[in-house]
């Protein structure tokens, strides 16, 4: 039914399932309960504190007086350490009208959409991806998700997108895969440049083009051999059609920052800066002073990311070994070894089975459910993620929990599941 008091987009906008399922997890928390919290894509500073240069950097631009508006494309500085920064490690050769700060990587996104889309422009997207469907919403597209399965670690390859991006205005893809913690292998993503520029030699001179939204804001955390790679560097003439969606929030821990930027052909990154400009969704200004000098230097920023990544995979692994050695002795589980971000996949195939209370477990939200309140162990279904079926698949995220944590849900995950009938 509509709601005649707003609009009809805001009516029928669903709220993020994410976010309501740690706000149950905060609630059990909050009354006692032992949970290990592997919910959201964040970080405790116990955990995972910012660089202290990073952290010092702002009580020193605060000092010196940095408080009021930045600019609203952004700090010259930090667009300058963005185009600097990608020339050393991509080799890419940007124009500083490329280079759009925001307010977190999420206004990079929307304004990337608001961009390119218009009401009733389809979009493609993979599923399992992180909030496509609700930018298609706020937009007016229409989207056309992509089913993916284990056996591509849940990313597209060509011969899934050759039909869906036809007369398509935007594909989005994002490595290292927000739920999934996998990553794209270079031929497997130059196959869908080369399938993107196909497609617009195919279009005709009156014809606008598809574009490639491409999140990276995961760049920088990958581990077990995997090596990121980006459309521009594997296909120079993707520049014209890739509009990056990059930033600080999660290499450096620092999602409460709020500093992220897009990179992006510089006609189109002009228009997403009058977007984020009318919304005001621009990055504090000292913040800004601090990242753009942390960005700069490489010695830091390789000191941290070491430690950072050495951390963070640990978890993943602990996570990953845990699962595997539950299939060996039996259980029915799996999972996907990690090669980047934060996350885990893991399946946990618990559908038809009885719980020591008698219920049975039919649907991926039951199997959760159990989990939560019978081991304390708080993950999230790919349903939060565009998967329509119930397939048993998960997301882990270690932000927010230490190694002990782990080791210790691990053991309760594994009682919970061997209680069942």
């Amino acid at each position: 039914m509509k709601d005649p008091r707003v609009s009809e987009m805001a009516g029928s906008l669903i709220g993020s399932e994410i976010l309501r399922i740690a706000a149950e997890v905060r609630a059990l928390m909050a009354a006692g309960a032992e949970v290990c919290n592997l919910t959201v894509g964040d970080f405790d500073p116990a955990q995972f504190p910012i660089p202290r240069s990073l952290a010092a950097g702002i009580a020193e631009a605060l000092r010196a007086g940095e408080t009021n508006y930045p600019p609203s494309d952004g700090m010259l500085a930090l667009r300058q350490s963005v185009v600097d920064l990608y020339r050393r490690r991509f080799g890419l050769e940007y124009p500083l009208e490329s280079v759009l700060v925001t307010g977190g990587s999420r206004p990079g996104i929307y304004s990337a959409y608001r961009a390119v889309v218009d009401p009733g422009d389809t979009v493609v997207y993979p599923v399992p991806s992180w909030n496509n469907n609700h930018y298609v919403h706020l937009t007016g597209a229409r989207g056309r998700p992509v089913a993916c399965d284990a056996s591509t670690f849940f990313l597209p390859v060509r011969a899934e997108l050759e039909d869906a991006v036809r007369g398509a205005r935007l594909l989005v893809l994002n490595s290292p895969l927000n739920p999934t913690g996998t990553a794209f292998e270079a031929g497997a993503l130059a196959g869908i440049c080369d399938l993107v520029l196909e497609e617009n030699a195919r279009r005709g001179p009156g014809e606008r083009p598809l574009y490639l939204l491409y999140d990276q804001v995961y760049w920088m955390l990958t581990f077990g051999g995997a090596q990121h790679v980006n459309p521009v560097t594997l296909r120079p003439a993707m520049a014209e059609y890739t509009l990056f969606v990059d930033g600080a929030s999660k290499a450096f821990a620092s999602t409460g920052l709020r500093v992220g930027w897009t990179v992006a052909p510089a006609d189109v990154s002009r228009r997403m800066a009058s977007i984020v400009g009318h919304v005001g969704a621009w990055a504090p200004r000292a913040e800004q002073v601090a990242v753009a000098r942390f960005l700069a230097d490489d010695a830091l920023m390789a000191e941290y990311l070491a430690e950072m990544n050495a951390a963070v995979h640990g978890r993943l692994q602990t996570l990953y070994d845990g699962f595997q050695a539950m299939r060996a002795r039996g259980l029915p589980v799996d999972a996907i070894a990690p090669a980047g971000a934060i996350y885990l996949s893991a399946r946990l195939a618990l559908a038809g089975r009885r719980t020591p209370a008698g219920g049975t477990l039919q649907t991926d939200n039951d199997i959760r459910q159990y989990l939560l309140e019978s081991a304390g162990a708080a993950i999230v279904p790919f349903q939060s993620f565009g998967f329509q079926e119930d397939t048993g698949w998960f997301r882990l995220s270690v932000g927010a929990a230490s190694p002990e944590a782990i080791g210790t849900v691990l053991v309760r995950i594994e009682q919970a599941i061997a209680a069942l009938n």
